[in-house]
Parts: C-alpha cells; sequence; structure tokens
C-alpha cells in the first residue's frame, strides 16, 4: 500500500501543534526543515510508496526523521513489482531536505523483514519507530473465496506485520532506549465488511497481535498501537462511494499516527485508532450483562438462558457502531 508537504510560514509555539520554520529561502528544491518532534529518530514505513504509507513517511520526515521507505512496488493484488513508487517517495524527501532510503523487500520474506531494521541501522545508526503499513486486496464472497486467495491476504498482513514487527521489536529491545510499534488493521476486521473475510481475518488477527504485544512491550518501553484507516488509496479507490472520496485524503490520518511515534506519547499504548478525515477515535470494547446468577444454583437451563438472551437483546449495541447496525 501504499503529503506532499509545504514548509509552512515561520513561528514558533510551544507543544505538538508548533508550525514548522524554513531555515533558509533557497530554491523549492532545497528547502530544509526546521527542528520537528521526531528529530534524531529513525523510522521504517512499509507500503510507503503511495497512498497512507506515503504521508506517513513524508510526515515522519517532516517532523526530522530519517525514513526506510519501504514498498515492493507492485499491484493492489500484490502482483508484480517496481521500483518507482519507493524511489519517487524518497525523492519527494530528499527534496524537501529530509533523510530517506529506499527499500524494496517483501515484508513477506524474514530475511528481507530483517534487512529493512539492518539498513535502518547501517544508513541511520538506530531504529526507533516501525509502522507496519503493507498490505493487498483480494475480495471475493465467503462463498467463492477459495485456499489461495485466504492464504495470500493473510501471507502479507499478518504475517507480514509479525516478521517487520518481530525485526523491529528485537532490535529495540536490544537498543534498550524504547520505541514506537503502530500495526494497521482496519474496520473490516474490528468491525466487519462484506466479502472480505480473508481481509478481516488478517486485520482482525493484526489487531489481536497489539492487544498481546503491547503488554509485553511496557517492560522494555516499547509502545504498540493499531490504526484502523478510512483513506483514498490504491486499495479503496473502488471501494469508498465516489461522493466521499475527497473526504478521506491519506495526508489526514498522518499526524495522529505520527504524533504517537513521539516521545510525548511514551505512555500511549495498546490502544485502537479510528482514524478517517479529521476525525481521530479511539475504539473500545463495551461490555453488555446479559444474566447472571450464584454458581452454586447450577448452570442455566438452555431454555431459561434462551430467554434471558431474547429479553436483553433491545439492549445490546449495534455489531458495527459506524453503521448503526
Amino acid at each position: 500500500m501504499n503529503l506532499q508537504g509545504q514548509a509552512e510560514a515561520p513561528s514558533r509555539t510551544p507543544g505538538p501543534a508548533r508550525a514548522r520554520q524554513v531555515r533558509t529561502a533557497k530554491t523549492t528544491a532545497e528547502r530544509e526543515y526546521d527542528m520537528g518532534m521526531l528529530e534524531g529518530k529513525v523510522a521504517i514505513v512499509t507500503g510507503a510508496g503511495g497512498g497512507i504509507g506515503r504521508a506517513h513517511a513524508l510526515l515522519l520526515a517532516r517532523e526530522g526523521a530519517a525514513v526506510v521507505v519501504n514498498d515492493l512496488g507492485g499491484s493492489r493484488d500484490g502482483s508484480g513489482a517496481s521500483t518507482s513508487m519507493a524511489d519517487t517517495v524518497v525523492a519527494e524527501i530528499k527534496a524537501a531536505g529530509g533523510r530517506a532510503v529506499t527499500n524494496y523487500g517483501s515484508v513477506t520474506d524474514k530475511a528481507a523483514a530483517r534487512e529493512m531494521v539492518d539498513q535502518a541501522v547501517r544508513e541511520f545508526g538506530k531504529l526507533d519507530i516501525l509502522i507496519a503499513n503493507a498490505g493487498i486486496l483480494r475480495d471475493k464472497s465467503f462463498k467463492n473465496m477459495d485456499d489461495d486467495l485466504w492464504d495470500v491476504v493473510l501471507n502479507v498482513h499478518l504475517r507480514g506485520t509479525y516478521l517487520t514487527t518481530k525485526a523491529a521489536y528485537d532490535r529495540m529491545i536490544e537498543q534498550g532506549t524504547g520505541g514506537r510499534i503502530v500495526m494497521t488493521s482496519s474496520t473490516s476486521g474490528l468491525l466487519g465488511n462484506f466479502g472480505q473475510t480473508n481481509y478481516g481475518a488478517a486485520k482482525a488477527g493484526i489487531a489481536g497481535f497489539m492487544r498481546c504485544l503491547w503488554l509485553e512491550g511496557i517492560k522494555y518501553g516499547i509502545t504498540v498501537n493499531v490504526l484502523a484507516p478510512t483513506a483514498m488509496s490504491r486499495l479503496t479507490e473502488d471501494i469508498l462511494p465516489d461522493a466521499a472520496k475527497d473526504q478521506f485524503p491519506p495526508e489526514n490520518v498522518s499526524p495522529a499516527i505520527v504524533f504517537l511515534c513521539t516521545d510525548e506519547a511514551k505512555e500511549i499504548t495498546g490502544r485502537q485508532w479510528l482514524i478517517g478525515g479529521n476525525n481521530v477515535s479511539l475504539l473500545s470494547w463495551q461490555l453488555t450483562r446479559i444474566a447472571d446468577r450464584p454458581l452454586e444454583e447450577g448452570p442455566w437451563d438452555v431454555a431459561e438462558i434462551g430467554e434471558k438472551i431474547l429479553a436483553s437483546k433491545t439492549n445490546w449495541p449495534p455489531i458495527n457502531p459506524m453503521r448503526g447496525v
């Protein structure tokens, strides 16, 4: 999977919202960024050749991070490969005065995932941030699903997130200075969507992966969060209604995610972030009690608990609060 960033007018106000200054009024291609919230940090973004990944990479660089821009350069369904997408993003970052290198490895390959981390260390001395964003689509109704469609989507999304996270996490522990990991899930996995059982299963798995790993990361100062974005990209160009496409630019997803990569966000971990347009939300669990009684009274009779379940239905929350159903 895949901001155009123009340096803003000189201004300095404290806190995360401070604007960036242009140090020297050179040509546009020689423009440099002032110190940002990620000055001195090193990041990897997978699937950074376009869409949301590109927006992440450009904004990370704008905030001062050196970025390994990974993209296999394949099509939406994962077929093919090209260097042009990652090359273009790196050129944009360098033209704006940032630091970046390309990486064309596949997230599904263990050695390639390790090489992304090794490359970050070789080029920039360390690794502080991983945004695992790479993904593909092979949508089919479950009636028409087959093993190949199922396996390739889980391989890229779930296994790809595992391999890149494992490589980055191990390096962060070795460095002993903490780190930031953001995985990419989807409302298809967290809330559901017709025709995406393979994609939804993979994205739900990523969210479950995060909900376990953040607990382990606390010991090492490594935060782990998950993003479920809504944005116009190669993956969504024929999914989002035409009337809605302009409402969800990928650039608008990145600011909150880049903030989660800063030192100021060191205590924010284990959360599920739903971001689309300028709407930033947390998705949290709700427990709806249906029936309870002392254990010594024995197990529920099937018909009896059935009555309790049916009587409680009007109090159930929607399956998908975004759709109200």
